[in-house]
């Protein structure tokens, strides 16, 4: 009788627990992006003041064969993943996109960040993004299903691992 007391009593416990977990909505964290916040690391002023635009960044990389490290760029954020604001991408001069990944998928970005222009802080390399991956990054940003559909080939494109960033304008 003890031992069917004590059962029942570990029963309802682990009952009790497994249904009184909170379901957290998932998704971008809260935020307006103004003018000096920052994700992640912080950007110090000189490093700041040191950032390089975009078609800088490009040659560096054309240069430098293919990975730049420790480099700061200053450039305008045209999307952000809406799921989790964990992805974001930088207007490039030729009117393209350059992909951005948190470093260790450390910190996220709310998507009030469109629009804005950030210094990011990190790594950049030149990198073949495969059809699988860029068709994930599309459903992310939830493109239509004729966007995702036409990609068919990998591309070499900028990828860029962020330390930090901090919003400028």
């Amino acid at each position: 009788m003890k031992f069917k007391a004590i059962l029942f009593a570990v029963a309802v416990s682990i009952s009790t627990l497994a249904f009184a977990q909170e379901t957290k909505k998932f998704g971008p964290p809260a935020g307006n992006a103004v003018v000096g916040d920052v994700y992640g690391n912080t950007i110090a002023s000189d490093t700041e003041s040191k950032a390089i635009s975009v078609d800088k960044l490009s040659k560096k990389l054309k240069k430098d064969n293919k990975k730049v490290e420790n480099v700061a760029v200053k450039g305008k954020v045209t999307d952000v993943c809406d799921k989790k604001g964990c992805w974001l991408t930088i207007q490039t001069e030729d009117n393209s996109q350059f992909f951005v990944k948190m470093k260790d998928y450390a910190f996220f970005v709310p998507t009030a960040l469109k629009g804005k222009t950030v210094v990011l802080d990190g790594t950049a390399e030149r990198k073949i993004t495969s059809i699988d991956e860029q068709k994930h990054y599309a459903e992310d940003a939830k493109k239509p299903q004729s966007e995702i559909d036409a990609i068919t080939t990998p591309k070499e494109e900028i990828r860029f691992v962020a330390n930090g960033i901090k919003v400028v304008n």
